[in-house]
């Protein structure tokens, strides 16, 4: 039982982690944790991303676990139940199914994989898939890197002397500090498309909210506080803003260098929240700039379908774009009003709603009439086996998939295929 990050020190390795709610701060310890248990947040809150990167059971939004559990209890976390999780006192027994992949049958839509980490990559490299949907750099950002980019293009502007000791320590032996933050990002992404080559790793470019780069060191100094960063400063319209485009930069470089000098060619470029047309000009004019020409050197540059100006503008944005992935979770939000991290409004939020589905199956067909393809990466396909179901009869052309969830929607893909003929 921990309830806050400057405690994480007493959290014993291999044990059950249970706390209000979790951050980029505590990540270290859910690496080490069995399982987690938190009080707050929904599907798609810290606590539920990362422990579903990281292979961890997690129960998030209990509501009251910091109250009802207690130290050293004997407890089983169950996953396996549904779309609800359950504790249990005691420690249950169960059981381990074993399934052989090369036996999974074959699928006409592309299955790919939802990635954030290296270590994850390499992990479930064996699953059956066609590629990396969604390849996160977020977090070789925050646990690999760990510095504001900002900080290091203008190192001499950190007012904080620790931060910047700090900065100087970690980025010794670079000839620029900026490389640090180059060179570890593009061995990341490497590392993350080796795994898949020469099948599509698509990137999406840094998706922080202010908050959390915030949280990068030297990163206070040069974020915005926002009411709303969910709404906010994030996405398509930091890469070309002065305060963010010296940093978009860096994150251009990197992807050069992974697909040019380590020969990673297979990584392609995903622009997350562009709210515009305009904004996307902006962004792909940056990216031309960087070096990095949509349509050189075999580069394809998707944009994330997330805001329902997206899917309303879908003919306008797909002749700027190579295709489309449908970021599920923030077109919930957005399309619904619902916050996607609060607990209390979780039953409300819910991806098959009438609604968005109506936008989904709308983009998909726009796209296709303008010969752009549509993905899928959000949640909503790796919880809801109905969900996939409905994409499929849609047409989508590749859904992208948590590890855990891989083997079974295949299986049920091919079944749903195998109805349509």
């Amino acid at each position: 039982m921990i309830r806050d990050a400057s405690h994480i020190e007493e959290f014993q390795a291999g044990s059950i982690l249970v706390t209000g709610m979790t951050d980029p701060d505590w990540v270290p310890i859910m690496k080490m944790a069995a399982g987690i248990i938190t009080d707050q947040g929904g599907r798609t809150s810290h606590a539920a991303i990362v422990s579903r990167e990281l292979g961890v059971p997690a129960i998030v939004g209990t509501g009251t676990a910091t109250e009802d559990l207690k130290d050293f209890d004997q407890i089983t976390l169950s996953c396996a139940e549904g779309d609800k999780g359950y504790i249990y006192e005691g420690a249950l027994e169960y059981e381990e199914e074993e399934i052989n992949v090369d036996k999974l049958p074959e699928t006409k839509t592309q299955v790919m994989l939802n990635i954030a980490s290296p270590s994850a990559a390499f992990q479930w490299w064996r699953l059956p898939c066609k590629g990396i949907g969604l390849a996160r750099m977020e977090f070789i950002i925050n646990e690999i890197i760990k510095i504001h980019p900002m900080a290091l293009t203008h190192f001499e502007e950190v007012e904080d002397l620790d931060e910047q000791m700090h900065i100087s320590e970690m980025t010794l032996g670079y000839e620029k500090k900026t490389d640090y933050f180059v060179e570890l990002l593009a061995l990341g992404l490497a590392k993350i498309a080796c795994t898949r080559y020469p099948d599509p790793v698509i990137v999406r470019m840094s998706d922080f909210k202010t908050n959390e780069y915030a949280n990068l060191i030297g990163g206070k100094q040069f974020e915005p506080k926002e009411e709303n960063p969910m709404l906010g400063f994030r996405g398509a319209v930091r890469y070309y803003h002065p305060k963010y485009r010296e940093g978009f930069a860096l994150e251009c470089q990197a992807i050069k260098q992974a697909r040019e000098s380590i020969g990673l060619d297979n990584i392609l470029v995903m622009i997350p929240f562009c709210r515009t047309t305009k904004e996307a000009e902006d962004v792909l004019k940056v990216m031309e700039e960087e070096g990095l020409k949509r349509g050189e050197n075999g580069l394809e540059v998707y944009m994330m379908a997330e805001v329902p100006s997206n899917i309303l503008l879908a003919e306008d944005f797909a002749k700027l774009f190579d295709g489309f992935s449908i970021g599920s979770n923030d077109l919930t939000q957005l399309t619904l009003g619902v916050d996607r991290d609060s607990g209390d409004l979780a039953p409300l939020f819910d991806e098959r709603n009438p609604a968005v589905k109506k936008l989904i199956e709308n983009l998909i067909e726009i796209a296709h009439q303008n010969g752009c393809k549509v993905g899928v990466c959000g949640q909503a396909p790796s919880d809801y086996p109905d969900f996939a179901e409905f994409l499929v009869h849609c047409g989508i052309d590749s859904i992208s998939l948590n590890p855990d969830s891989v083997i079974h929607t295949i299986e049920k893909i091919a079944a749903i295929e195998k109805q349509r003929g």
